[in-house]
């Protein structure tokens, strides 16, 4: 799963984190016992979108783990039985049982044993909105499978449903063993009407057109896989064919959508190669299909072989062709297809084993698609996302928690997969990937905790690895290192000073001194003490000192450095990505600017890495005369040249605080530009120097692109709300949701801001609403200790929005503005207490 959460904190830059309770008041989260396993679950289900329920009958085969059982407890909530009984050769045997809406303990006939196998027949009625649960910050739903405008309320809103089981909302829709370390086959018929698609695990092997209108589809998955994995899409979709070697691999994208699915999805099949070559196991499903749906609790899930998406994922053309920002998720659900589908955890504590390594390959398939830099970048925000959240006291492997989707956090996701690269970097690649293909094959289509992971780590390099894994696996925390740096005759001496209070780290660590651009790297120990001293030989003492000069060690690093420092760091440190983006950043932050600092910054604008090259145009003050004349040709270059459509953006925008009516021709030509970064930042120039002509032509222009412009916008918002234009704009409901910062950062933006905000507070919008809650909590971890004067007024914003979500419901009391004001409750309790 990509937790939408996380994926915020990677595309805004906003770090957030969640409340943790000390181990000593959570509770003990062992792994499931397993009495019975599951062997193959047989379903027919039938859907009732009228009414909102499923219509299902499930015959489960079964048999004892090890030792001899005469009952079978199932997981099923809320649902109403009807019938249970023992399948046999000669009919079914009605079987007692007992049911208390959330397990069906069932009395068998006979006492079984591991060598013997039965099955369950059971008739039953599934009632999703009977599921009252709120989730947790990853996904914030527990219904198990979901109706959108399955009453047909907002005619822009096409009808769906689909499910989503992870962790443990499967059993709201079929009766199960509903745990990650149970695995099973699968067969499932779907009754839908017939004008609807449908998606599910494996391949359809039948299609049948019924009396009554509808159609049933029959899907087969004859590989193992966990409960939580199950999936049911179905709506009215236009499917896009692609292939792997033979394979279906097919996209699931809204009718408006279709022409641009390959444009999103495209790169899969190459995708695929690409993992099953790095991961030395061949991709080992039938068939490789991705959905797009609506209102989808959270980023993306991994359902094997059928893997659904947020609507996010459909993007225009336009767009795309500046950055497609959910490349990192498909990858990520891609990447899951191993670690997590084929070997997956055998309990929540040990969800690092799926997450860690999907969110370690957004960061493979960058290095590998895009170049190092690119990846690192990547790296960078996680591991910010990671310590700027309340996560020090967390273990990777974490069996104290209250529920397991506490475990869905910046420290399995963002941590676990910068580790994963610690590892590879302290082992080698050859013995790192090595050791990963013999993980895979020696616990195919089963489950893993973290120390099977560790030995054949072992077995491969030959090296001891409990440390390792103690250390950041089964402990918790990270190096906060204090440098001080000691000239001595003839020699430097560079103090550490671990400043956490427990636990201390050992680690290696690479040093790098540099002597006028040129570097010298040192490799030192860090051992488990509060100080470490290392000395090195030198002529003369070195311009700049780089700690964890590689970025391998999960540390904060408190250290002295000045302008001149930095700006050598920039020009000197070529080779890393994070020494480079650092140096700028702090450049960026300085009152003055020397002579040196400045030469850094100009020659950013010629960085290899388009994101430098983006940040160094950020931090330019063109209203510098000094600047302005080094940097102007430049600019004008990467406004009109660069290879990257963000890039001439950025300068675009720089172009325009100059404020020049001499740059109108540069402009007038970025606005015929396929980009929509590109047109809109020429429309927002255009608003200032030819105001009717720039109203003119952005009505020709897509509303992306007009979003990009609060002027414009304050036009256009208006318009839209009259017209019921907005049911696509999702940029306005990121708008609506994050209102209440706009006003705060930027004033005069506030009037269209809460025109936005009104909207999504009076519409049936689950998405925004969710997104809005979502950030509320999200900023609330993140101002509360650097700015808590804004608390307060993040308080009051998120009470309105409440106000105005009960009163939107207390004129049309539908059950998704119900969901949506119980999702807001939440976000108000979460960040009043």
């Amino acid at each position: 799963m990509k937790n939408i959460i996380l994926l915020f904190v990677l595309l805004s830059g906003v770090c957030w984190g969640q409340n943790f309770k000390p181990y000593k008041n959570s509770t003990y989260q062992p792994e499931a016992e397993k009495i019975n396993k599951l062997v193959h679950t047989d379903l027919n289900v039938q859907l009732d979108f009228k009414k909102e329920l499923l219509y299902g009958t499930a015959e489960i085969t079964l048999q004892p783990h090890f030792y001899p059982t005469d009952s079978l407890s199932l997981d099923a909530q809320k649902m109403i039985i009807h019938e249970v009984a023992l399948v046999n050769p000669i009919g079914k045997k009605k079987l007692n049982y007992s049911y208390n809406e959330r397990k069906l303990n069932i009395q068998l006939d006979q006492k079984y044993n591991r060598n013997q196998t039965y099955k369950i027949f059971i008739k039953y009625t599934a009632q999703p909105n009977e599921i009252k649960g709120e989730g947790n910050q990853a996904i914030s739903g527990e219904k198990g499978l979901y109706f959108i405008n399955s009453k047909k309320q907002d005619p822009s809103k096409p009808i769906q449903a689909w499910t989503q089981g992870e962790p443990k909302s499967s059993s709201v829709w079929f009766p199960t063993i509903d745990e990650p370390n149970q695995k099973t086959t699968q067969k499932i018929a779907i009754t839908v009407p017939d004008e609807f698609v449908t998606l599910s695990n494996g391949t359809m092997t039948d299609t049948k057109k019924n009396d009554n209108g509808t159609r049933t589809d029959t899907w087969i998955q004859k590989q193992k896989h966990a409960p939580y994995l199950f999936f049911m899409g179905v709506g009215d979709f236009a499917v896009i064919k692609d292939q792997w070697k033979g394979k279906p691999v097919n996209y699931y994208v809204e009718l408006p959508y279709a022409d641009v699915a390959k444009d999103i999805f495209g790169q899969t099949p190459v995708m695929i190669s690409f993992f099953s070559e790095k991961f030395g196991y061949e991709f080992p499903w039938d068939k490789y299909s991705q959905m797009a749906v609506r209102d989808f609790i959270s980023g993306a899930m991994e359902n094997t072989t059928a893997v659904s998406h947020m609507e996010v994922v459909q993007q225009k053309r336009g767009a795309l062709i500046d950055e497609n920002i959910w490349e990192d998720v498909i990858v990520h659900e891609l990447a899951h297809h191993w670690f997590g589908d084929l070997v997956t955890t055998e309990s929540w504590a040990n969800l690092t084993l799926n997450e860690s390594f999907a969110n370690y390959s957004e960061y493979l398939w960058r290095e590998h698609a895009y170049g190092k830099d690119y990846a690192d970048a990547h790296r960078w925000k996680d591991l910010s996302a990671y310590l700027l959240g309340d996560n020090f006291n967390k273990d990777l492997v974490r069996f104290h928690h209250e529920n397991s989707g506490d475990m869905f956090d910046a420290v399995s996701y963002n941590k676990g997969g910068y580790i994963l690269h610690m590892l590879r970097s302290f082992l080698g690649d050859e013995a790192f990937f090595e050791g990963l293909k013999n993980y895979l094959k020696n616990n195919e289509f089963s489950t893993a905790e973290a120390h099977m992971l560790r030995i054949e780590l072992e077995k491969v390099s030959g090296k001891d690895l409990n440390w390792f894994f103690n250390q950041w696996f089964f402990g918790h925390g990270h190096p906060k290192l204090k440098v001080i740096t000691e000239n001595l005759d003839n020699q430097i001496k560079i103090n550490l000073r671990q400043t956490q209070n427990s636990p201390l780290f050992a680690f290696p660590l690479a040093i790098d001194l540099f002597f006028n651009g040129e570097k010298e790297r040192h490799y030192v120990w860090v051992k488990n003490q509060e100080l470490n001293s290392f000395t090195f030989d030198v002529q003369r003492q070195p311009d700049l000192v780089i700690v964890n000069a590689d970025y391998d060690i999960v540390a904060e690093i408190e250290e002295e450095k000045n302008m001149q420092q930095y700006a050598h760091q920039y020009l000197w440190a070529k080779d890393e990505y994070t020494s480079r983006f650092l140096a700028l950043e702090q450049l960026g932050q300085a009152k003055n600017i020397d002579s040196l600092a400045l030469k850094a910054i100009i020659a950013a604008l010629d960085d290899p890495y388009f994101g430098l090259r983006m940040k160094a145009i950020e931090i330019l003050d063109v209203s510098n005369e000094e600047t302005k004349i080094k940097a102007l040709e430049k600019l004008k270059y990467l406004a009109q040249y660069d290879d990257k459509t963000l890039v001439k953006a950025a300068a675009l925008r720089a172009l325009n605080q100059i404020n020049d009516p001499v740059f109108i021709d540069i402009f007038n030509h970025s606005l015929k530009s396929p980009s929509y970064a590109v047109q809109s930042a020429a429309l927002n120039y255009l608003m200032s120097h030819d105001r009717e002509n720039a109203i003119q032509k952005a009505r020709g222009l897509d509303n992306e692109v007009i979003v990009g412009s609060a002027e414009l916008l304050e036009i256009f918002l208006p318009e839209w709300i009259e017209k019921k234009e907005l049911s696509h704009q999702r940029s306005i409901a990121e708008l609506a949701a994050i209102y209440q910062l706009i006003p705060y950062q930027k004033p005069k933006f506030s009037n269209v801001a809460q025109k936005a905000f009104d909207w999504i507070m009076t519409t049936d919008s689950h998405t925004a609403t969710f997104r809005a809650a979502e950030i509320y909590k999200q900023y609330y971890q993140y101002l509360k200790n650097s700015q808590p004067e804004v608390i307060p007024f993040l308080q009051n914003m998120a009470k309105e929005a409440l106000r105005k979500k009960k009163s939107t419901f207390a004129k049309n009391p539908t059950e998704s503005l119900k969901k949506q004001v119980e999702i807001l409750e939440n976000a108000v309790n979460t960040i009043s207490n």
